[in-house]
């Protein structure tokens, strides 16, 4: 036989920018300057773009939706600490429903020096023509930055509070926070201290407040927490070193300082909890595989996920809708808590 079988035909591969470009007899930067909304193109330049993508067929689902709604179809997220747990989980959530929609995330790690940090993100990712805004795991100090810059896109904040100037998405920390602390309260719990995240962040502030609003509700003294780093570095120096006084129960501003606490608890000699119960927050993946098993607060961020990129998306085309929503977390009672025994 002459002709190839079937199997042995060579694949037609896909269009791709190159022979977008070639077809337009423009630079592939123009292509992608084009598909990304860019302003300083040549109107009939654009044309023999869009007309080339038409002719090439390339990628038509998203591109052809992105130039008939004049959308990148790209969200920028700044992050911050993208290395800890509940930033670098919602970041994921956001880009896996993100996909689902037929946009892309640009994401940028805001440097520890929150200032240049924004002004450099802030820059990257409105460059790349993105058509709306998200900040994850904001600071105090980064978001008073953020809001100096008055770039024009929609943009979402990820914290618990509304901001009369972006759109606001989150897991109820405050809600999060009661739940913990009531916890420990109804096993009997009096002197419960609270290791704080650093206060200049949104998350950690809310679950601080709400710790001490709760043992106040219920009559009992706040003692004053311990600011942390969100490390479990930080948990162990605290379970090894520090004083708790006659604290027979600790809520974890999350579950990364539980878990250095109780190691070093343990090597101190001291159990739990027998000896002082530990509550976390978030629901690692390994939460359940310390020793003991950790009780905590559980965020869904899968759902986070969704919720912020719709509330983008309203924001986007230009919807009223809710500037401001958020989901309940959950308590997931294990075996790091008990009554107290003294």
């Amino acid at each position: 036989m002459n002709a190839l079988s079937s199997s042995a035909r060579p694949r037609r591969q896909r269009p791709s920018i190159y022979d977008v470009a070639e077809r337009a007899g423009v630079s592939h930067m123009t292509v992608s300057r084009v598909l990304n909304g860019h302003p300083n193109i040549r109107e009939s330049t654009r044309e023999r773009v869009k007309a080339a993508i038409d002719e090439l067929s390339y990628t038509p689902s998203s591109i052809a939706r992105a130039l008939a709604t004049n959308r990148a179809m790209r969200i920028g997220v700044l992050v911050d600490t993208p290395v800890q747990y509940g930033p670098n989980s919602t970041l994921r959530a956001l880009e896996s429903a993100a996909r689902t929609a037929g946009y892309a995330i640009s994401s940028f790690s805001m440097s520890p020096d929150e200032e240049s940090g924004i002004d450099a993100g802030v820059v990257d990712l409105v460059t790349q023509g993105v058509d709306a805004l998200c900040v994850i795991a904001p600071r105090l100090s980064s978001l008073d930055v953020l809001r100096k810059h008055a770039t024009g896109l929609p943009t979402l904040v990820v914290k618990a509070e509304p901001d009369p100037h972006m759109h606001t998405a989150a897991v109820d920390q405050h809600a999060g926070a009661r739940l913990a602390t009531s916890h420990l309260i109804e096993l009997g719990h009096r002197r419960i201290l609270h290791i704080a995240g650093p206060l200049d962040w949104f998350d950690a502030r809310a679950r601080e407040q709400s710790w001490r609003e709760e043992l106040i509700a219920a009559g009992l003294e706040a003692i004053p927490p311990t600011i942390g780093d969100w490390t479990s570095d930080f948990g162990y120096e605290v379970g090894r070193f520090h004083d708790l006084g006659d604290a027979t129960a600790v809520f974890a501003a999350n579950d990364q300082m539980a878990l250095g606490l109780i190691h070093g608890l343990t090597e101190r000699g001291i159990r739990v909890p027998e000896d002082i119960s530990v509550v976390g927050f978030d629901d690692l993946p390994d939460a359940r595989h310390f020793l003991p098993p950790l009780t905590t607060v559980r965020q869904d961020f899968a759902e986070l996920g969704a919720l912020t990129l719709r509330l983008i998306i309203e924001a986007i085309e230009g919807d009223e809708g809710t500037e401001h929503e958020m989901i309940q977390p959950t308590l997931i009672v294990r075996e790091s808590t008990a009554p107290p025994r003294r």
